[in-house]
């Protein structure tokens, strides 16, 4: 059966924004932490201690998978890895780029987003595709203003990419959120036939672009998760929850220390 579309009210919105808030906390002290030689299961027990201490729960942790459920806080991918890397024990290095995924849920509503992180120093064209998949993830929210469509989001990140002749991974895309993870609509990174559905206000979504140095072809791993790029390049994954407003915008996995490269102060 066809899930539904749902559109939230203000105040489950405002009860989004605490979940929201909790993630961006979370990954805020994943940046903190993160230098050459820390692991991914280092950062992986830090982050469920922290969601679980502000008595919530992870989102990913029980996701059912191709071979087993999730078990993890986050995914972190390194590298050529897209999206969906299990935290291992292999310590980071310097000149590596780290995407984290994180999600929670407080009170029954989950909140989502994705950050990529340059460890030491990177060679210009890493460091100008992790900026330029912000970048993209930022001009979709700009996008997502009532009476447009996903399609004007999927074409605002889609711009992004072309000018930089990047490439769109095309088999992971953004999505509705609310009281479960992946709800309807699916958000892509790049236009498709028609415009799509028009956004209405109280639609919540998380927009998260993933752009490669290589080509859009991926593979999946034999642990049923990590997902790479085919052709080994490197790859940046940044994604934010949000909710449409009469106002226009308004994301959701923010908290008070976030800085203004992570915001939207109006739609443009």
């Amino acid at each position: 059966m066809e899930r539904r579309v749902t559109l939230k009210s203000s105040h489950q919105i405002e009860r989004m924004a605490r979940a929201g808030r909790l993630v961006a906390d979370v990954l805020d002290r994943m940046g903190d932490e993160l230098a050459p030689g820390v692991t991914p299961a280092d950062l992986d027990a830090i982050a469920e201690s922290l969601i679980r201490g502000a008595g919530a729960v992870p989102s990913f942790v029980g996701v059912p998978g191709r071979l087993d459920d999730y078990r993890h806080s986050l995914c972190i991918s390194i590298d050529d890895m897209v999206v969906h890397g299990i935290p291992g024990r292999k310590p980071i290095s310097a000149g590596q780029i780290v995407s984290i995924d994180a999600g929670a849920i407080v009170d029954g509503w989950h909140g989502d987003a994705a950050r990529t992180f340059v460890v030491g120093d990177v060679p210009a064209a890493t460091s100008d595709l992790v900026e330029a998949t912000r970048r993209a993830m930022m001009a979709g929210i700009a996008a997502a203003v009532p009476g447009n469509h996903l399609g004007d989001i999927s074409g605002a990140i889609e711009d992004v990419a072309l000018e930089a002749g990047y490439g769109i991974v095309r088999s992971f895309v953004g999505h509705g959120i609310g009281t479960e993870m992946h709800e309807e609509p699916q958000v892509t990174n790049f236009r498709g036939p028609s415009r799509g559905r028009k956004m209405d206000v109280g639609l919540c979504l998380a927009i998260e672009p993933m752009f490669t140095l290589g080509s859009h072809e991926v593979r999946v791993q034999s642990d049923g998760w990590t997902v790479v790029t085919a052709d080994g390049s490197l790859a940046a994954h940044w994604e934010h929850t949000i909710a449409i407003t009469p106002d226009g915008p308004r994301i959701l996995t923010v908290n008070d220390r976030t800085p203004a490269w992570l915001l939207l102060e109006a739609p443009v």
